[in-house]
């Protein structure tokens, strides 16, 4: 039995179809700008670097598998996505201390640099779209989207594994 609540039945069908436009116009917003920053080309990446190399800053050096499963995707993605970082030295493959035969992905101080330039020209970005916004907006602003991305990423992974 689904126990998926209609929320068009108990919610605002205008605000819905308000919020799903919404949406929709940020993510396509955030992929042409690539969220780059302040008129800065240079200072722009794009997505699947970002996420890769912020993933390898915040958790360390790990195996493909690992980093395929702490970012919800499979290994053949990462790899794909990983390939070019390396080959700009944003990345190393080293071998896993313990097993020769794996392979360990590290943010190099190339890459560490590169991500802390993009984070700062993003930072800039976040604080003059938001220049006129009260602290507490910009508070409220910041939980809802990380509870809004929560929810995403259960739904996700439910559906991952064949949940509906």
């Amino acid at each position: 039995m689904d126990m998926t609540p209609d929320l068009t039945a108990v919610g605002d069908t205008g605000l819905l179809d308000t919020l799903q436009h919404e949406v929709a116009l940020f993510a396509r917003r955030a992929e042409q700008t690539r969220l780059g920053g302040v008129g800065q080309v240079r200072n722009s990446m794009d997505r699947a670097a970002y996420l890769l190399l912020n993933r390898l800053d915040k958790e360390g050096p790990m195996g493909v598998k690992a980093l395929a499963a702490s970012m919800g995707i499979d290994s053949s993605t990462v790899t794909r996505q990983v390939a070019p970082l390396v080959d700009t030295g944003l990345v190393t493959r080293t071998s896993h201390p313990d097993d020769g035969r794996a392979v360990v992905l590290q943010l190099s101080p190339r890459g560490q640099a590169r991500l802390e330039e993009v984070r700062a020209s993003r930072r800039q970005l976040m604080a003059e779209l938001t220049e006129d916004w009260a602290p507490e907006e910009r508070e409220a602003f910041c939980a809802l989207l990380t509870r809004f991305n929560g929810a995403l990423s259960a739904r996700m992974a439910g559906h991952d594994r064949g949940d509906s």
